[in-house]
């Protein structure tokens, strides 16, 4: 476990509702469900996306770009005239709590290989983060980012992906559904391996031999009563040595960091059925709530109840925060 799996803990598609699309020009799709993340990907041709922020960018077959919500956002044949001339526009929601898990839209034919030359097929994978721990992915994503496929294997599995769309398969759901989980993945983590990406201090720290299995460890057990000497003991280095490493790389403390992170999940854990405040003290590291509380408020402003009250409302809107998939 490292920060980049616990950010993308729970971020997962679950039921197509906008299937495959078979676009023939003039078209103009508008994203309109207020998902924190789309994921787009031409299987076959290519279009413009038009962002809430920034000039239109260019997306072909064998790119795959992911466009940080909840703004919506259009996806055109034409952009400089997505509302104009290039045609009406088509709303598109990727689902939320009333979504009936629909099959793919192929109104223009279906997503097969028999009359798609010289039109553009479109997945497009749609996802509600939930929680405050996957949400902080979202302050380290530009408004829109655009990466090649990375791998050899890609074409492939957009060609399979293809072929599930089209295909009425028992399981059909599950496997698409993964397959772009999968893809959402690798184009995250591509993006931050390129240059112009800015990557956050944590991704470029994973691969420190000092601070990497530190990170490693305090996110596979943030439960575990880490002192400066036994991260260090982790590190293979004196404690002064780690210490400064550390800072170097991420800007703050390890001890800090430590905290921050703890209180972040923290805020998730608050939310559980059921969960008291000695559960959650236990579960990040603390062996009393007093201690857990002391800590919450210092780094949060409030104390552990009075957040809980405060967001108490928010439990009925759960379903709604639930990931969903379109394409």
């Amino acid at each position: 476990m490292d920060p980049f799996d616990d950010l993308l803990r729970g971020v997962r598609a679950n039921g197509a509702v906008f299937g495959g699309s078979v676009l023939s020009p003039p078209w103009a799709l508008r994203f309109t469900d207020g998902a924190f993340l789309t994921l787009c990907a031409p299987l076959r041709g290519e279009g413009w996306l038009v962002p809430a922020e920034g000039g239109p960018r260019r997306l072909t077959s064998g790119e795959t770009a992911i466009v940080r919500g909840p703004e919506p956002f259009v996806f055109t044949d034409d952009p400089s005239s997505p509302e104009g001339s290039a045609g009406p526009v088509r709303e598109v929601s990727c689902g939320g709590p009333d979504a009936d898990g629909g099959g793919p839209d192929t109104a223009d034919g279906g997503v097969d290989g028999e009359g798609a030359d010289g039109r553009t097929v479109l997945m497009a994978g749609a996802y509600r983060v939930p929680g405050e721990v996957p949400r902080r992915l979202l302050q380290v994503l530009p408004p829109v980012l655009v990466v090649p496929d990375g791998h050899h294997d890609c074409s492939s599995m957009r060609g399979y992906l293809e072929s599930q769309l089209s295909a009425r398969l028992p399981g059909r759901q599950i496997v698409v559904d993964r397959l772009l989980d999968w893809l959402l993945v690798c184009t995250l983590r591509d993006w931050f391996d390129r240059p112009e990406a800015a990557s956050p201090a944590w991704y470029r720290a994973l691969g420190d031999e000092v601070v990497g299995p530190v990170l490693r460890a305090m996110h596979e057990a943030p439960d575990r009563a880490w002192t400066l000497a036994s991260l260090a003991t982790v590190a293979g280095v004196s404690r002064s040595t780690f210490a400064k490493r550390f800072h170097e790389l991420l800007g703050e403390p390890p001890l800090a960091y430590l905290t921050e992170w703890r209180m972040t999940l923290a805020v998730d854990l608050l939310g559980e059925p059921g969960a008291t405040l000695a559960s959650v003290a236990r579960r990040v590291g603390y062996a009393d709530p007093f201690g857990f509380s002391t800590a919450f408020k210092r780094v949060r402003g409030v104390s552990p109840s009075a957040y809980r009250a405060g967001n108490s409302g928010n439990a009925g809107n759960k379903a709604a925060d639930q990931p969903v998939f379109a394409g």
